[in-house]
Protein backbone atom coordinates (compact mmCIF):
# COMPACT_ATOMS: atom_id res chain seq x y z
CA UNK A 1 0.00 0.00 0.00
CA UNK A 2 1.01 3.64 -0.45
CA UNK A 3 1.19 4.25 3.29
CA UNK A 4 3.55 1.31 3.82
CA UNK A 5 5.84 2.58 1.08
CA UNK A 6 5.95 5.99 2.75
CA UNK A 7 6.85 4.49 6.09
CA UNK A 8 9.60 2.41 4.52
CA UNK A 9 11.06 5.46 2.86
CA UNK A 10 11.02 7.32 6.16
CA UNK A 11 12.89 4.51 7.87
CA UNK A 12 15.57 4.61 5.18
CA UNK A 13 16.10 8.32 5.87
CA UNK A 14 17.02 7.48 9.45
CA UNK A 15 20.72 8.26 9.93
CA UNK A 16 22.85 5.57 11.60
CA UNK A 17 24.61 6.30 14.86
CA UNK A 18 27.50 8.72 14.48
CA UNK A 19 29.70 6.30 16.42
CA UNK A 20 29.47 3.85 13.48
CA UNK A 21 32.11 5.86 11.62
CA UNK A 22 34.45 8.82 12.06
CA UNK A 23 32.51 11.99 12.67
CA UNK A 24 32.51 14.80 10.12
CA UNK A 25 34.12 17.09 12.67
CA UNK A 26 37.05 14.74 13.13
CA UNK A 27 37.30 14.25 9.37
CA UNK A 28 37.58 18.01 8.81
CA UNK A 29 40.10 18.32 11.65
CA UNK A 30 42.29 15.48 10.38
CA UNK A 31 42.04 16.69 6.77
CA UNK A 32 43.22 20.20 7.66
CA UNK A 33 46.13 18.91 9.75
CA UNK A 34 47.06 16.48 6.97
CA UNK A 35 47.07 19.27 4.39
CA UNK A 36 49.29 21.42 6.60
CA UNK A 37 51.74 18.56 7.17
CA UNK A 38 51.72 17.71 3.49
CA UNK A 39 52.40 21.33 2.56
CA UNK A 40 55.28 21.49 5.05
CA UNK A 41 56.74 18.27 3.74
CA UNK A 42 56.50 19.40 0.12
CA UNK A 43 58.09 22.77 0.93
CA UNK A 44 60.92 21.10 2.87
CA UNK A 45 61.52 18.63 0.05
CA UNK A 46 61.48 21.35 -2.60
CA UNK A 47 63.77 23.53 -0.47
CA UNK A 48 66.24 20.70 0.04
CA UNK A 49 66.47 19.83 -3.64
CA UNK A 50 66.63 23.50 -4.60
CA UNK A 51 69.51 23.98 -2.18
CA UNK A 52 71.25 20.90 -3.58
CA UNK A 53 70.89 22.19 -7.14
CA UNK A 54 72.18 25.61 -6.19
CA UNK A 55 75.12 23.99 -4.42
CA UNK A 56 75.95 21.92 -7.50
CA UNK A 57 75.66 24.97 -9.74
CA UNK A 58 77.92 26.93 -7.40
CA UNK A 59 80.58 24.22 -7.34
CA UNK A 60 80.42 23.88 -11.11
CA UNK A 61 80.89 27.63 -11.42
CA UNK A 62 83.93 27.49 -9.13
CA UNK A 63 85.38 24.59 -11.13
CA UNK A 64 84.98 26.47 -14.42
CA UNK A 65 86.50 29.61 -12.93
CA UNK A 66 89.46 27.69 -11.52
CA UNK A 67 89.97 25.92 -14.80
CA UNK A 68 89.98 29.19 -16.75
CA UNK A 69 92.55 30.68 -14.37
CA UNK A 70 94.77 27.59 -14.72
CA UNK A 71 94.44 27.60 -18.51
CA UNK A 72 95.40 31.27 -18.65
CA UNK A 73 98.43 30.77 -16.37
CA UNK A 74 99.57 27.66 -18.24
CA UNK A 75 99.04 29.24 -21.66
CA UNK A 76 101.09 32.28 -20.60
CA UNK A 77 103.93 30.04 -19.42
CA UNK A 78 103.80 27.86 -22.53
CA UNK A 79 103.57 30.75 -24.99
CA UNK A 80 106.29 32.78 -23.26
CA UNK A 81 108.74 29.89 -23.43
CA UNK A 82 107.45 28.43 -26.71
CA UNK A 83 107.00 25.04 -24.99
CA UNK A 84 104.49 23.69 -27.54
CA UNK A 85 107.36 23.37 -30.03
CA UNK A 86 109.83 21.87 -27.57
CA UNK A 87 110.39 18.22 -26.76
CA UNK A 88 108.69 16.54 -23.81
CA UNK A 89 111.97 16.41 -21.90
CA UNK A 90 112.28 20.17 -22.19
CA UNK A 91 109.10 20.62 -20.10
CA UNK A 92 110.90 19.22 -17.04
CA UNK A 93 112.91 22.44 -16.82
CA UNK A 94 109.70 24.35 -16.08
CA UNK A 95 108.48 21.97 -13.41
CA UNK A 96 109.00 24.57 -10.68
CA UNK A 97 106.94 27.09 -12.65
CA UNK A 98 104.07 24.65 -12.95
CA UNK A 99 104.40 23.84 -9.27
CA UNK A 100 104.22 27.53 -8.44
CA UNK A 101 100.98 27.82 -10.45
CA UNK A 102 99.62 24.82 -8.51
CA UNK A 103 100.47 26.43 -5.16
CA UNK A 104 99.07 29.82 -6.16
CA UNK A 105 95.69 28.29 -6.99
CA UNK A 106 95.96 25.57 -4.31
CA UNK A 107 94.93 22.82 -6.73
CA UNK A 108 96.46 19.78 -8.37
CA UNK A 109 96.61 19.51 -12.12
CA UNK A 110 98.50 17.71 -14.84
CA UNK A 111 99.42 18.49 -18.41
CA UNK A 112 99.60 15.79 -21.07
CA UNK A 113 100.65 15.88 -24.72
CA UNK A 114 98.21 14.89 -27.45
CA UNK A 115 99.40 11.28 -27.24
CA UNK A 116 98.44 11.12 -23.54
CA UNK A 117 101.96 11.23 -22.11
CA UNK A 118 102.48 13.29 -18.95
CA UNK A 119 104.34 16.57 -19.40
CA UNK A 120 103.69 17.74 -15.83
CA UNK A 121 102.11 15.77 -13.01
CA UNK A 122 101.22 16.70 -9.42
CA UNK A 123 101.10 13.17 -7.97
CA UNK A 124 98.31 11.80 -5.78
CA UNK A 125 95.57 11.33 -6.61
CA UNK A 126 96.52 12.13 -10.13
CA UNK A 127 98.49 8.98 -10.79
CA UNK A 128 95.34 6.98 -10.03
CA UNK A 129 93.13 9.05 -12.28
CA UNK A 130 95.70 9.47 -15.02
CA UNK A 131 96.35 5.74 -15.35
CA UNK A 132 99.98 5.78 -14.26
CA UNK A 133 100.70 9.22 -15.65
CA UNK A 134 99.14 8.47 -19.02
CA UNK A 135 95.73 9.33 -20.36
CA UNK A 136 93.65 6.50 -21.75
CA UNK A 137 92.72 6.38 -25.42
CA UNK A 138 89.03 6.54 -24.48
CA UNK A 139 89.53 9.87 -22.70
CA UNK A 140 91.46 11.33 -25.64
CA UNK A 141 88.81 10.12 -28.11
CA UNK A 142 86.00 11.56 -25.99
CA UNK A 143 87.79 14.94 -25.71
CA UNK A 144 88.38 15.19 -29.46
CA UNK A 145 84.79 14.17 -30.27
CA UNK A 146 83.19 16.71 -27.93
CA UNK A 147 82.10 20.09 -29.24
CA UNK A 148 83.69 22.03 -26.39
CA UNK A 149 86.84 19.88 -26.55
CA UNK A 150 86.29 19.25 -22.88
CA UNK A 151 85.12 16.30 -20.77
CA UNK A 152 83.80 16.48 -17.20
CA UNK A 153 83.68 13.20 -15.25
CA UNK A 154 82.34 12.57 -11.72
CA UNK A 155 84.53 10.27 -9.63
CA UNK A 156 83.68 8.43 -6.44
CA UNK A 157 86.37 5.99 -5.35
CA UNK A 158 88.88 5.42 -2.56
CA UNK A 159 90.30 8.88 -3.16
CA UNK A 160 86.97 10.49 -2.50
CA UNK A 161 84.21 12.20 -4.41
CA UNK A 162 85.37 14.77 -6.92
CA UNK A 163 84.97 15.94 -10.53
CA UNK A 164 87.67 15.49 -13.16
CA UNK A 165 87.98 18.00 -15.98
CA UNK A 166 89.86 17.08 -19.17
CA UNK A 167 90.26 19.88 -21.77
CA UNK A 168 92.49 20.67 -24.74
CA UNK A 169 95.14 23.38 -24.46
CA UNK A 170 95.56 25.71 -27.45
CA UNK A 171 98.46 27.98 -28.44
CA UNK A 172 98.10 31.55 -29.61
CA UNK A 173 97.38 30.31 -33.16
CA UNK A 174 94.50 28.10 -31.95
CA UNK A 175 96.33 24.84 -32.47
CA UNK A 176 96.04 22.19 -29.72
CA UNK A 177 99.27 21.12 -28.08
CA UNK A 178 98.21 19.33 -24.88
CA UNK A 179 95.52 18.26 -22.44
CA UNK A 180 94.85 19.82 -19.03
CA UNK A 181 93.72 17.45 -16.29
CA UNK A 182 92.12 19.22 -13.34
CA UNK A 183 90.49 17.40 -10.35
CA UNK A 184 88.09 19.51 -8.34
CA UNK A 185 87.22 18.45 -4.81
CA UNK A 186 84.03 20.01 -3.48
CA UNK A 187 84.09 21.44 0.00
CA UNK A 188 80.66 20.21 1.13
CA UNK A 189 81.12 20.83 4.84
CA UNK A 190 80.23 24.50 4.57
CA UNK A 191 77.17 23.92 2.35
CA UNK A 192 75.95 21.08 4.58
CA UNK A 193 76.28 23.23 7.68
CA UNK A 194 74.37 26.02 5.98
CA UNK A 195 71.71 23.56 4.81
CA UNK A 196 71.31 22.12 8.30
CA UNK A 197 70.96 25.59 9.81
CA UNK A 198 68.39 26.51 7.20
CA UNK A 199 66.39 23.30 7.73
CA UNK A 200 66.46 23.71 11.51
CA UNK A 201 65.02 27.19 11.10
CA UNK A 202 62.31 25.80 8.82
CA UNK A 203 61.50 23.04 11.34
CA UNK A 204 60.90 25.62 14.06
CA UNK A 205 58.75 27.74 11.78
CA UNK A 206 56.69 24.75 10.62
CA UNK A 207 56.26 23.51 14.19
CA UNK A 208 54.79 26.86 15.16
CA UNK A 209 52.60 26.76 12.03
CA UNK A 210 51.43 23.25 12.93
CA UNK A 211 50.38 24.31 16.42
CA UNK A 212 48.46 27.26 14.99
CA UNK A 213 46.91 24.98 12.34
CA UNK A 214 45.76 22.48 14.99
CA UNK A 215 44.02 25.22 16.97
CA UNK A 216 42.54 26.73 13.83
CA UNK A 217 41.34 23.33 12.56
CA UNK A 218 39.76 22.54 15.92
CA UNK A 219 37.66 25.72 16.04
CA UNK A 220 36.80 25.62 12.34
CA UNK A 221 35.65 21.98 12.48
CA UNK A 222 33.62 22.74 15.61
CA UNK A 223 32.01 25.77 13.99
CA UNK A 224 31.21 23.98 10.72
CA UNK A 225 29.73 20.85 12.31
CA UNK A 226 27.77 22.51 15.13
CA UNK A 227 24.55 22.82 13.04
CA UNK A 228 24.97 19.26 11.78
CA UNK A 229 25.30 17.99 15.35
CA UNK A 230 22.05 19.73 16.24
CA UNK A 231 20.33 18.08 13.27
CA UNK A 232 21.77 14.68 14.18
CA UNK A 233 20.44 14.88 17.74
CA UNK A 234 17.01 15.78 16.44
CA UNK A 235 17.04 12.93 13.93
CA UNK A 236 18.06 10.44 16.63
CA UNK A 237 14.99 11.50 18.61
CA UNK A 238 12.70 11.27 15.58
CA UNK A 239 10.18 8.44 15.40
CA UNK A 240 6.97 7.64 13.65
CA UNK A 241 4.98 7.56 16.87
CA UNK A 242 6.94 10.29 18.65
CA UNK A 243 6.07 13.95 19.15
CA UNK A 244 8.69 15.29 16.76
CA UNK A 245 9.90 18.89 16.89
CA UNK A 246 11.04 20.94 13.92
CA UNK A 247 14.48 22.54 13.72
CA UNK A 248 15.05 26.29 13.57
CA UNK A 249 18.62 27.61 13.25
CA UNK A 250 19.85 31.15 12.74
CA UNK A 251 22.68 32.05 10.36
CA UNK A 252 22.67 28.59 8.77
CA UNK A 253 24.59 28.02 5.55
CA UNK A 254 22.78 27.27 2.32
CA UNK A 255 23.54 23.55 2.52
CA UNK A 256 22.52 23.29 6.19
CA UNK A 257 19.38 25.31 5.55
CA UNK A 258 18.41 22.89 2.76
CA UNK A 259 19.00 19.95 5.11
CA UNK A 260 16.85 21.56 7.81
CA UNK A 261 14.02 22.12 5.34
CA UNK A 262 14.19 18.44 4.31
CA UNK A 263 14.04 17.36 7.96
CA UNK A 264 11.10 19.65 8.74
CA UNK A 265 9.29 18.32 5.70
CA UNK A 266 9.94 14.78 6.93
CA UNK A 267 8.46 15.69 10.32
CA UNK A 268 5.27 16.91 8.59
CA UNK A 269 5.05 13.71 6.57
CA UNK A 270 5.61 11.62 9.69
CA UNK A 271 2.75 13.37 11.44
CA UNK A 272 0.43 12.65 8.51
CA UNK A 273 1.58 9.05 8.28
CA UNK A 274 1.10 8.52 12.02
CA UNK A 275 -2.55 9.59 11.77
CA UNK A 276 -3.15 7.32 8.78
CA UNK A 277 -1.32 4.48 10.47
CA UNK A 278 -3.43 4.71 13.61
CA UNK A 279 -6.56 4.19 11.53
CA UNK A 280 -5.05 1.48 9.37
CA UNK A 281 -3.63 -0.45 12.31
CA UNK A 282 -7.09 -0.87 13.82
CA UNK A 283 -8.38 -2.23 10.51
CA UNK A 284 -5.39 -4.52 10.00
CA UNK A 285 -5.65 -5.84 13.55
CA UNK A 286 -9.11 -7.16 12.90
CA UNK A 287 -8.11 -8.52 9.50
CA UNK A 288 -5.08 -10.27 10.96
CA UNK A 289 -7.09 -11.77 13.78
CA UNK A 290 -9.70 -13.02 11.32
CA UNK A 291 -6.99 -14.72 9.24
CA UNK A 292 -5.44 -16.31 12.31
CA UNK A 293 -8.77 -17.59 13.58
CA UNK A 294 -9.59 -19.05 10.16
CA UNK A 295 -6.23 -20.80 10.07
CA UNK A 296 -6.45 -22.09 13.63
CA UNK A 297 -9.96 -23.43 13.12
CA UNK A 298 -8.96 -25.06 9.84
CA UNK A 299 -6.01 -26.93 11.38
CA UNK A 300 -8.04 -29.00 13.92
CA UNK A 301 -10.71 -29.74 11.32
CA UNK A 302 -8.25 -31.64 9.12
CA UNK A 303 -7.16 -34.20 11.75
CA UNK A 304 -10.76 -34.46 12.95
CA UNK A 305 -11.83 -35.37 9.41
CA UNK A 306 -9.02 -37.91 9.11
CA UNK A 307 -9.96 -39.46 12.45
CA UNK A 308 -13.60 -39.83 11.46
CA UNK A 309 -12.65 -41.33 8.06
CA UNK A 310 -10.30 -43.83 9.69
CA UNK A 311 -12.92 -44.73 12.25
CA UNK A 312 -15.57 -45.18 9.50
CA UNK A 313 -13.32 -47.34 7.31
CA UNK A 314 -12.54 -49.68 10.14
CA UNK A 315 -16.21 -50.14 11.04
CA UNK A 316 -17.15 -50.77 7.42
CA UNK A 317 -14.62 -53.57 7.30
CA UNK A 318 -16.35 -55.12 10.33
CA UNK A 319 -13.20 -55.06 12.35
CA UNK A 320 -13.83 -55.43 16.05
CA UNK A 321 -13.06 -52.38 18.12
CA UNK A 322 -12.39 -52.37 21.75
CA UNK A 323 -13.96 -49.85 24.01
CA UNK A 324 -10.49 -48.51 24.77
CA UNK A 325 -9.81 -47.82 21.12
CA UNK A 326 -13.13 -46.03 20.68
CA UNK A 327 -12.37 -43.89 23.72
CA UNK A 328 -8.96 -43.06 22.24
CA UNK A 329 -10.52 -41.88 18.97
CA UNK A 330 -13.05 -39.85 20.93
CA UNK A 331 -10.30 -38.31 23.06
CA UNK A 332 -8.43 -37.18 19.95
CA UNK A 333 -11.57 -35.53 18.58
CA UNK A 334 -12.21 -33.84 21.90
CA UNK A 335 -8.65 -32.48 22.01
CA UNK A 336 -9.09 -30.94 18.56
CA UNK A 337 -12.45 -29.49 19.56
CA UNK A 338 -10.81 -28.01 22.66
CA UNK A 339 -8.23 -26.43 20.41
CA UNK A 340 -10.97 -24.75 18.38
CA UNK A 341 -12.54 -23.59 21.63
CA UNK A 342 -9.26 -22.02 22.75
CA UNK A 343 -9.00 -20.17 19.45
CA UNK A 344 -12.51 -18.85 19.83
CA UNK A 345 -11.68 -17.65 23.33
CA UNK A 346 -8.52 -15.98 22.04
CA UNK A 347 -10.49 -14.13 19.39
CA UNK A 348 -13.06 -12.96 21.91
CA UNK A 349 -10.30 -11.58 24.12
CA UNK A 350 -8.49 -10.09 21.11
CA UNK A 351 -5.38 -12.06 22.04
CA UNK A 352 -3.02 -13.99 19.79
CA UNK A 353 -2.84 -17.26 21.71
CA UNK A 354 -4.22 -18.59 25.00
CA UNK A 355 -1.79 -18.52 27.87
CA UNK A 356 0.16 -21.76 28.19
CA UNK A 357 -0.96 -23.93 31.11
CA UNK A 358 2.15 -25.94 31.87
CA UNK A 359 2.00 -29.34 33.56
CA UNK A 360 4.50 -32.16 33.90
CA UNK A 361 3.40 -34.47 31.07
CA UNK A 362 4.85 -37.39 29.13
CA UNK A 363 5.85 -35.78 25.83
CA UNK A 364 6.47 -39.21 24.26
CA UNK A 365 2.89 -40.41 24.83
CA UNK A 366 1.30 -37.12 23.76
CA UNK A 367 3.41 -36.94 20.60
CA UNK A 368 2.68 -40.57 19.66
CA UNK A 369 -1.06 -40.05 20.13
CA UNK A 370 -0.95 -36.86 18.01
CA UNK A 371 0.58 -38.80 15.11
CA UNK A 372 -2.08 -41.50 15.04
CA UNK A 373 -4.46 -39.34 13.03
CA UNK A 374 -1.91 -39.29 10.16
CA UNK A 375 -2.15 -43.04 9.50
CA UNK A 376 -2.24 -42.52 5.74
CA UNK A 377 1.21 -40.92 5.81
CA UNK A 378 4.43 -42.72 6.55
CA UNK A 379 5.72 -41.32 9.82
CA UNK A 380 8.69 -42.92 11.62
CA UNK A 381 8.46 -42.16 15.35
CA UNK A 382 11.35 -42.96 17.72
CA UNK A 383 12.26 -41.98 21.28
CA UNK A 384 15.46 -42.48 23.27
CA UNK A 385 13.35 -43.19 26.40
CA UNK A 386 9.89 -44.75 26.83
CA UNK A 387 8.81 -41.83 29.02
CA UNK A 388 10.09 -38.24 29.16
CA UNK A 389 8.25 -35.80 31.39
CA UNK A 390 8.32 -32.12 30.39
CA UNK A 391 6.36 -29.07 31.49
CA UNK A 392 3.85 -28.81 28.63
CA UNK A 393 0.52 -27.38 27.67
CA UNK A 394 -1.10 -30.47 26.16
CA UNK A 395 -3.36 -28.62 23.75
CA UNK A 396 -0.66 -26.29 22.44
CA UNK A 397 1.85 -29.13 21.99
CA UNK A 398 -0.71 -31.03 19.91
CA UNK A 399 -1.01 -27.91 17.74
CA UNK A 400 2.78 -27.82 17.33
CA UNK A 401 2.83 -31.48 16.26
CA UNK A 402 -0.11 -31.01 13.87
CA UNK A 403 1.34 -27.88 12.24
CA UNK A 404 4.82 -29.33 11.69
CA UNK A 405 3.55 -32.69 10.36
CA UNK A 406 1.11 -30.98 7.99
CA UNK A 407 3.86 -28.59 6.88
CA UNK A 408 6.13 -31.57 6.13
CA UNK A 409 3.43 -33.42 4.17
CA UNK A 410 2.59 -30.32 2.09
CA UNK A 411 6.28 -29.74 1.25
CA UNK A 412 6.51 -33.05 -0.64
CA UNK A 413 5.88 -32.97 -4.38
CA UNK A 414 2.60 -34.46 -5.63
CA UNK A 415 4.34 -37.27 -7.52
CA UNK A 416 6.34 -38.31 -4.43
CA UNK A 417 5.28 -40.05 -1.23
CA UNK A 418 5.72 -38.20 2.02
CA UNK A 419 8.20 -39.82 4.39
CA UNK A 420 8.43 -38.09 7.75
CA UNK A 421 10.48 -38.82 10.83
CA UNK A 422 9.88 -37.67 14.40
CA UNK A 423 12.70 -38.30 16.86
CA UNK A 424 12.69 -37.45 20.59
CA UNK A 425 16.00 -37.42 22.49
CA UNK A 426 16.53 -36.90 26.20
CA UNK A 427 19.69 -34.93 26.93
CA UNK A 428 21.21 -33.83 30.25
CA UNK A 429 18.75 -31.06 31.13
CA UNK A 430 16.84 -30.82 27.86
CA UNK A 431 14.70 -32.79 25.51
CA UNK A 432 15.20 -32.47 21.77
CA UNK A 433 12.43 -33.16 19.24
CA UNK A 434 13.43 -33.48 15.55
CA UNK A 435 10.93 -33.29 12.66
CA UNK A 436 12.35 -34.41 9.31
CA UNK A 437 10.69 -34.62 5.88
CA UNK A 438 11.67 -35.47 2.29
CA UNK A 439 10.19 -32.32 0.79
CA UNK A 440 11.68 -29.81 -1.63
CA UNK A 441 13.41 -27.84 1.12
CA UNK A 442 13.42 -24.13 1.91
CA UNK A 443 15.10 -21.62 -0.40
CA UNK A 444 17.97 -19.54 1.03
CA UNK A 445 16.22 -16.37 -0.11
CA UNK A 446 13.35 -16.95 2.37
CA UNK A 447 15.20 -18.67 5.23
CA UNK A 448 14.81 -15.64 7.52
CA UNK A 449 11.07 -15.24 6.85
CA UNK A 450 9.50 -18.64 7.46
CA UNK A 451 8.57 -17.86 11.08
CA UNK A 452 6.98 -14.53 10.18
CA UNK A 453 3.18 -14.26 10.37
CA UNK A 454 1.44 -14.06 6.99
CA UNK A 455 4.49 -15.53 5.22
CA UNK A 456 3.96 -18.68 3.16
CA UNK A 457 5.36 -20.33 0.05
CA UNK A 458 2.18 -22.33 -0.51
CA UNK A 459 -0.57 -21.34 -2.95
CA UNK A 460 -3.15 -21.84 -0.19
CA UNK A 461 -3.27 -20.85 3.45
CA UNK A 462 -2.51 -17.73 5.44
CA UNK A 463 1.07 -18.55 6.35
CA UNK A 464 0.48 -18.44 10.10
CA UNK A 465 1.36 -22.05 11.03
CA UNK A 466 5.13 -21.78 11.63
CA UNK A 467 4.68 -18.38 13.27
CA UNK A 468 2.23 -19.91 15.75
CA UNK A 469 4.59 -22.84 16.36
CA UNK A 470 7.41 -20.45 17.21
CA UNK A 471 5.20 -18.45 19.59
CA UNK A 472 4.13 -21.64 21.39
CA UNK A 473 7.72 -22.85 21.74
CA UNK A 474 8.77 -19.44 23.06
CA UNK A 475 5.94 -19.52 25.63
CA UNK A 476 7.34 -22.88 26.82
CA UNK A 477 10.82 -21.34 27.22
CA UNK A 478 12.18 -23.44 24.36
CA UNK A 479 13.94 -22.89 21.05
CA UNK A 480 13.19 -23.92 17.47
CA UNK A 481 15.70 -24.06 14.63
CA UNK A 482 15.81 -25.66 11.23
CA UNK A 483 18.15 -26.83 8.50
CA UNK A 484 17.14 -27.41 4.90
CA UNK A 485 18.43 -28.74 1.60
CA UNK A 486 17.00 -29.98 -1.68
CA UNK A 487 16.46 -33.39 -0.04
CA UNK A 488 14.23 -32.12 2.78
CA UNK A 489 13.90 -29.97 5.89
CA UNK A 490 14.61 -30.71 9.55
CA UNK A 491 13.04 -28.73 12.41
CA UNK A 492 14.65 -29.07 15.85
CA UNK A 493 12.79 -28.09 19.02
CA UNK A 494 14.62 -27.90 22.36
CA UNK A 495 12.68 -27.80 25.66
CA UNK A 496 13.95 -27.71 29.22
CA UNK A 497 13.16 -30.69 31.44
Amino acid sequence: MQLQATITDIEIVKIPSITAKISLRNQIFVAMIFLVLLACLLILTATYFQYQNESEDYNLFRLNRKEIQLRNQISYLVNTNNLENKSDDHWIKYKDDFTAIMKIHNVNFSVFNLRGDALFNSFLPLEIIANNYKLSESILTEINSSIEKRVLIENNDEVGKFQSSYSLLFNSYGAPYGVLFFPYFEDVSFSENELNKFLNSLYKIYLAMLIVAILFAYFISKYVTRPLETIRLKIDQTGLLEQNEKIYLKNATKEVFSLINSYNHMVDELEKSAKKLAIQEREQAWQEMAKQVAHEIKNPLTPMRLTVQSFEQRFLKNKPYSEEKIKEFSKILIEQIDTMKDVANAFSDFAALPEAKLKSLDIVAISRRSLEIFEQSKIDFTSSHPEIFVNLDRTQWVRVMTNLIQNGIQSVLAESKAELKVEIKKLMKEVQINFSDNGVGISKSIKDKIFEPKFTTKTKGMGLGLGIVKNIINSHGGKINYSSSSKGTKFTITLKI
